[in-house]
């Protein structure tokens, strides 16, 4: 077998036992974090959005968290800063500007899930992004984006157009 072969091409979930598709899940989250480790660079929307479904497709509750990149959009740090209910989670933007300042953020990407499976953001999401991205900008430091994430699909703010 050389390096170029795949050897998961035509293999389908239903052929896997619970402990296979656990270890598939947790191969593809090394995987996905190798490439969103400190210093790499966000290289594609669609890479983010498989790292941040999967990071947070089983999740019961509510969770906010933030990419924390520099000035050339390399990862410096991923934080889960909130955790909720069922149905929603309570952010402070002040919480929010302290962990980007702790860091050293110079743009940041918001991140959070629907465990209702329904990735379509409220109005609330949007007055939230709205919020945190007036704040971040008295501290010079770019909002890129928002992702609502559910187990099936995500929605990214920037794609439409409210940020």
């Amino acid at each position: 077998m050389n390096d170029t072969e795949d050897r998961f091409t035509g293999l389908k979930p239903s052929e896997l036992n619970d402990a296979e598709r656990q270890s598939v899940v947790t191969l593809a989250m090394k995987l996905l974090s190798i490439k969103h480790r400190a210093g790499k660079t966000l290289s594609s929307p669609a890479e983010t959005r498989d790292f941040l479904r999967l990071r947070l497709a089983e999740y019961r509750n509510e969770v906010f968290g933030c990419l924390f990149l520099d000035n050339r959009h390399r990862i410096i740090a991923v934080r889960e800063l909130f955790q909720g209910t069922i149905d929603g989670a309570s952010v402070h933007p002040r919480v929010v500007v302290q962990h980007a300042l702790e860091v050293n953020a110079a743009a940041m990407v918001f991140f959070h899930n629907h465990p209702s499976g329904v990735a379509e953001p409220s109005r609330a999401d949007e007055m939230l992004t709205r919020r945190l991205k007036e704040a971040l900008a008295l501290v010079d430091v770019r909002v890129l984006d928002h992702f609502v994430v559910s187990a099936d699909e995500s929605v990214s703010f920037a794609e439409r157009g409210l940020l």
